[in-house]
């Protein structure tokens, strides 16, 4: 299956099209490159995802070494879902696929940063860009402005 058809965990007919113009890209890594990477006891690294246009913290999501294995070599970020205990890749459900640019490890090797070109109405499960659209103090509860979710 090449990298811009649907994931192969996706079910059948449930995967948007693609855009047109996007084309996943496999980020070339070596098995050192790999052993870099500290997994914690539950075997999972977080992995901040960044918009490579304007810099914007979309999501954080957590990836065990066969997610990063997958993003790595598709070019599309795939997660290890805590909840539901299965492997999920972005947007194959919703269309706002992430097209991965860049991945970074952090000084310690225990938190990862994925660099994408964003799809769709954003990175989080509730139609807003970035899941990071809430603060504390006294504006906490309301979104910023253009960040918060999409209604319905």
């Amino acid at each position: 299956m090449s990298p811009e058809t649907a994931a192969p965990d996706a079910a059948a007919g449930t995967a948007p099209p693609i855009p047109p113009g996007r084309v996943a890209t496999p980020i070339p890594f070596t098995e050192a490159d790999l052993a870099v990477v500290h997994f914690g006891a539950d075997g999972l690294v977080p992995a901040v995802v960044q918009d490579a246009s304007d810099g914007t913290v979309l999501m954080l999501g957590y990836m065990d070494e066969e997610a990063l294995r997958r993003t790595l070599g598709t070019g599309r970020t795939w997660f290890w879902s805590r909840s539901r205990r299965e492997y999920w890749c972005k947007g194959e459900t919703s269309g706002d696929r992430q097209w991965v640019r860049a991945v970074r490890y952090d000084c310690d090797g225990d938190t990862l940063l994925v660099v994408v070109d964003q799809d769709g109405a954003g990175a989080c499960h509730t139609g807003a860009r970035s899941c990071f659209y809430r603060s504390f103090g006294p504006d906490g509860a309301r979104p910023s402005a253009g960040d918060a979710p999409s209604p319905g």
